[in-house]
């Protein structure tokens, strides 16, 4: 019994390997072979060139492709060197370097096209080179086609390098068999001294490359490393927001449930309002437990104490002061009760603030300044330059972020820097609406 496999590829794996070769030449090489692809200008941030001068700077972004040109001029003064006389009359020998050059301008615009024109050049120079007492490769076209692989295959990459080497060691080959140029001989210096300059190329392409996708990925995780941050800032902001909200909700229901057992015969208008309170509170507290709890992990369990205020910053900063800080406290303006997500906040940017002194600041001294005004409340967190032979902790910015985003949540403004001094200085102001009984 024999089977027979429909629609499948019958080719040997030397046939598909031969294929698979022939189909990456075709894409590396002869796919918009002639497309239009400028060279770009030289970057300059450079470890050099970024010390130029701005003005000076801006015109070394030019110099890849004066350099080019450059070599192209070098081409025809060779093809009009005093050793070529012998073969071609002056005018010829300006037309064979104007040949040998034109594939090395190509460059500048159609990287693909310039070699193959190069290809070109070659053949037909040892076409009009009589006699082929200069070999294959005379030193202008010599020099034109070195510069054609090198310049092509510092833009296009390793792979196409390799392409071109074997497409040029080819060419020589052929040439010389079927043409009778020279001997297989002359093919050598060009083969060793190409495949030399293609393979340095090619290691800076590579480690120019990796440096790349590196300098991307550090980009990507610093990015990354950002949102995760954020998310963590602000799912610890929710969590505390939860608990101090519920908290207040669950004051109003079971107040609203006690209120009309403390009036003696009250109207039935008057307990129907207060179990409608109720009912309100309670169903707004399942609410916010709803869609607040998915912020909470699965082994966060709320504080059984409440949630610290300002009130308890004689407490932190006596922490702060065991643990080698010297830091004082200055309050200005009259101390009132303010919202609790207010005084959470503060209190909690204060700490992280004083955190931040005692991981980068070493030996240095903090003020902590408290200002109350009618319009809000003001928190300065200020330390000196650190001291000491302690090396600071480093870190990620985290706290920073975590500050600014309680400031935005509470629609407030915020300012963090290093001071003239050399120390550290966080300010913040949030907003506070003032009550009825206080603008009374």
């Amino acid at each position: 019994m024999t089977e027979t496999t429909t629609g499948a590829d019958s080719r040997t794996p030397e046939m598909l390997m031969a294929s698979g070769l022939f189909a990456a030449l075709r894409r590396d090489l002869i796919t918009d072979a002639f497309a239009y692809r400028p060279l770009p200008p030289m970057r300059t941030d450079g470890p050099v060139v970024r010390r130029l001068p701005a003005r000076l700077r801006e015109e070394t972004t030019r110099l890849p492709h004066l350099a080019v040109g450059l070599v192209a001029i070098v081409v025809v003064l060779l093809a009009l060197a005093p050793a070529n006389g012998g073969l071609l009359p002056p005018a010829g020998n300006l037309v064979v370097g104007l040949i040998a050059a034109a594939p090395v301008m190509m460059t500048l615009v159609r990287p693909i096209g310039a070699f193959w024109a190069a290809i070109a050049m070659t053949a037909a120079l040892s076409v009009m080179q009589p006699g082929g007492a200069m070999g294959l490769w005379s030193p202008s076209s010599f020099v034109a086609q070195l510069t054609v692989l090198v310049v092509v295959a510092m833009r296009v990459g390793p792979r196409v390098a390799g392409w071109m080497w074997l497409v040029t060691c080819g060419t020589g080959v052929v040439l010389t068999v079927f043409l009778g140029r020279g001997e297989l001989a002359d093919v050598f210096p060009m083969a060793m001294t190409s495949a030399l300059a293609l393979l340095v190329v090619s290691v800076r392409y590579i480690r120019v490359a990796a440096e790349e996708e590196v300098t991307a990925q550090q980009v990507v995780t610093a990015v990354e490393r950002d949102r995760r941050t954020l998310l963590e800032e602000r799912t610890t902001i929710a969590r505390e927001l939860h608990d101090v909200v519920a908290h207040h909700m669950s004051v109003v229901a079971i107040q609203a449930e006690a209120a009309p057992y403390r009036v003696l015969n009250p109207p039935p208008e008057l307990v129907t309002a207060f179990a409608t309170i109720r009912e309100n509170a309670v169903s707004a507290l399942t609410e916010l437990r709803r869609v607040l709890g998915v912020v909470r992990s699965a082994d966060y369990e709320a504080p059984d104490a409440p949630q610290p205020t300002l009130a308890e910053l004689d407490g932190l900063l006596a922490n702060v002061r065991e643990a080698g800080l010297r830091v004082e406290k200055t309050v200005t303006g009259t101390v009132r009760e303010l919202p609790q997500g207010v005084e959470l906040s503060a209190y909690r940017i204060v700490q992280e603030a004083l955190s931040n002194t005692l991981r980068h600041a070493p030996g240095a001294a903090a003020v902590v300044e408290v200002s109350y005004v009618l319009s809000g409340l003001g928190v300065r967190v200020v330390n000196d330059a650190p001291t000491g032979d302690i090396r600071p902790v480093p870190g990620a910015g985290h706290g920073i972020t975590g500050i600014r985003e309680r400031v935005a949540m509470l629609e407030g403004e915020m300012t963090a820097g290093k001071t003239e001094a050399g120390g550290y200085e966080v300010a913040v102001f949030i907003p506070v609406r003032r009550s009825a009984e206080d603008a009374a």
